[in-house]
C-alpha cells in the first residue's frame, strides 16, 4: 500500500519548504515509514549524483576581467554613510561578543577535561550557526574543500563526502578548539547540520565517547593521529552512524 505522504509531504521536506513543526512531524513519520525513508534516500542520492556531475561551465577569463574592472570603477560610499554605518557595526560586534562570551563562560577551569571539551565544541557549533559563520568554503565536492585547507593549517584534515549515505558534505571552515586552529567540516543530516571538528592528536586511538549539552549532542573519538568531534542537534544515533562512516 502506497503512503500518501510520499507524494504530498516528501518533496516539500526535501526542498526545505516545510515549517519547523511540519518538518519535525515528518521526521517522526520517517522513523516508522520505510517507503518514505527509501524515497528520501533516492532523492538524496539523485542530488548527490547531480552535484558530482558538475553540470556547470566555468566563466571565461574575459568576463572575470570585465567584472573586476566594473568593481574597480564603482563609486565610493558617500561619507555620510561611512560615518553612520560604523556605530551599527560596533553594536552588532558587541552583541556577538556578548553572546560568545556568555557561551565561553559556561564552564569553569575546575571542570574535568570531558566537560571542558563538550563546552568548547558546543560553543563552536553555536558560533557557526550565526549568519555568515557556517562555512569559509561552500562546496559539496571534497576535491574543492580539502585543497582549501592547504597552507591554512599545519595538518591535512581527512575530507570525505557521505551524501550517498545520508550525510552530504556542505563545506568547511577554520575554527579553534583548545586554543589552536582546527578544521571544521559541515555535513547535512535531513534538516540538521553537523559540525565535525578535526585536529591532530598524539594520543592513541580511542573509542567514541559522547554526551549532550544545552540540547546538543556531541561525539568524540580518535583515529590515526587525529581527534574528531561531531556536534549537532540531531539524534545521537546519527552521530554514531557518521562516526562509523569516518572509521571505514
Amino acid at each position: 500500500m502506497s503512503c500518501e505522504r510520499t507524494d504530498i509531504v516528501l518533496h516539500g521536506y526535501f526542498d526545505n519548504e516545510l515549517d519547523a513543526v511540519g518538518a519535525a512531524e515528518f521526521e517522526r513519520h520517517l522513523d516508522q515509514c520505510s517507503e518514505c525513508a527509501k524515497a528520501l534516500e533516492a532523492l538524496e542520492s539523485l542530488r548527490y549524483s547531480m552535484n558530482r556531475a558538475q553540470l556547470y561551465e566555468t566563466a571565461p577569463a574575459s568576463l572575470r576581467k570585465k567584472v573586476l574592472a566594473g568593481i574597480g570603477a564603482a563609486k565610493p560610499v558617500p561619507s555620510v554613510l561611512a560615518r553612520t554605518r560604523w556605530p551599527w557595526l560596533a553594536i552588532a560586534a558587541s552583541l556577538l561578543l556578548a553572546f560568545t562570551g556568555w557561551q565561553v563562560a559556561s564552564f569553569h577551569p575546575g571542570d574535568n577535561p570531558e566537560t571542558m571539551l563538550a563546552a568548547e565544541v558546543v560553543d563552536a557549533h553555536l558560533r557557526s550557526l550565526q549568519p555568515g559563520h557556517l562555512t569559509d568554503v561552500l562546496s559539496s565536492d571534497r576535491h574543492t574543500v580539502k585543497p582549501w585547507f592547504d597552507g591554512k593549517l599545519d595538518f591535512a584534515p581527512p575530507v570525505r563526502d557521505f551524501a550517498d549515505r545520508g550525510f552530504p558534505l556542505e563545506g568547511g571552515r577554520l575554527d579553534a578548539i583548545h586554543g589552536r586552529a582546527i578544521a571544521a567540516l559541515i555535513y547535512g543530516r535531513r534538516k540538521h547540520l553537523v559540525n565535525v571538528f578535526i585536529w591532530p592528536s598524539n594520543e592513541p586511538d580511542a573509542s567514541p565517547r559522547g554526551g549532550s549539552r544545552q540540547g546538543y549532542q556531541w561525539l568524540d573519538w580518535r583515529k590515526a593521529g587525529m581527534e574528531f568531534c561531531a556536534v549537532s542537534d540531531t539524534a545521537p544515533s546519527d552521530l554514531e552512524q557518521l562516526q562509523r562512516l569516518f572509521a571505514e
